[in-house]
């Protein structure tokens, strides 16, 4: 019998991780007996009582397992750790706010028995703010431009990975993950689901502008050149018209040398042009620069505190 695993991200889920666990039960019984299933929860350090609700789940059903990390290391290190952790033939990706809900897992095994190493779910529409949907359409259709690799657009991890694709992922030695570039760029034989994304109807989003910030330029550094030769385009733009100008600007004041007069506004609007395109490509290439940094610096993904549920040849999975 083949093994499906539905890992589980938490961070202070209280309000939700008993609600996931008895959707996904549901399903995987009722929907899909002829396969064996696992629950994984892989926790980032919650807060709350996250983890003395996931070793109750542990305690009393064996086929929920727990990851526990010894501090918060951040989404996508956290997720990419534990898909790489994980023991059945496929892995299936589920969020424990139910914002993609689990009762679609049917549709991405189906897929996957059809030889689908990779099924990722695409929404088509979202519950979410509206101002925010559209920043992140923005954001995805920009990426899309720039990227070497394909970017799918509306993707959010909300995916079923097959064994294959996850030994992969274990191959993989980068310390910061984009993991929705490297399904794009090493996913087999992919299929879609489209669904919409419900509204978050208990707790509250972690997210942080900050740390939508560092995963958005985490996927532009990782999978484009395009702002760095826009800054050397940019630079060589600029150096060829500030040029002309200063040839033209040379001629007429010798023709014109009493009467001809530079004016301090058209100096410092220049200056200040100049200035501001600077130290915007210096910031991006700054963005560049810790990204290589990050990657070159070999740490863990995460260090764990505790496993539970897990047999001893899988404690843990290089």
């Amino acid at each position: 019998m083949k093994t499906l695993s539905i890992m589980i991200p938490t961070y202070n889920e209280e309000d939700n991780i008993m609600d996931a666990y008895a959707r996904c039960v549901a399903v995987m019984e009722k929907e899909l007996p002829h396969l064996g299933f696992e629950i994984v929860f892989i926790d980032n350090c919650s807060e709350d009582r996250s983890r003395v609700l996931i070793r109750e789940l542990c305690e009393k059903d064996k086929r929920v397992k727990a990851i526990f990390n010894a501090r918060n290391f951040g989404y996508s290190r956290s997720h990419y750790y534990g898909l790489t952790q994980m023991t059945g033939d496929a892995v299936m990706l589920v969020h424990a706010d139910m914002q993609n809900p689990p009762e679609l897992i049917p549709e991405f095994v189906k897929k996957w028995e059809a030889e689908a190493k990779v099924v990722i779910g695409i929404k088509t529409n979202s519950s979410e703010n509206k101002i925010l949907w559209l920043a992140r359409s923005i954001y995805y259709k920009l990426i899309k431009a720039m990227s070497d690799v394909e970017q799918i657009e509306h993707f959010t991890d909300f995916e079923l990975l097959d064994k294959d694709f996850i030994a992969v992922l274990r191959r993989i030695d980068d310390p910061v993950p984009y993991l929705r570039g490297i399904v794009s760029e090493f996913g087999f034989k992919m299929e879609r689901i489209y669904y919409k994304q419900n509204k978050r109807e208990k707790g509250k989003s972690w997210a942080s502008f900050f740390g939508l910030y560092d995963f958005a330029m985490q996927g532009i550094t990782s999978y484009s050149k395009t702002l760095l030769r826009a800054a050397t385009f940019v630079g060589a733009g600029i150096s060829g018209v500030s040029f002309i100008v200063a040839i033209v600007t040379f001629i007429k004041k010798l023709l014109n040398w009493s009467s001809f007069t530079m004016g301090s506004a058209a100096t410092s609007i220049g200056v200040f042009f100049l200035g501001g395109v600077q130290l915007l490509f210096i910031g991006i290439l700054g963005e560049y620069v810790l990204n290589i940094n990050s990657k070159i610096v070999k740490k863990p993904l995460v260090v764990e505190q505790e496993r539970i549920n897990f047999e001893e040849a899988d404690q843990k999975r290089g």
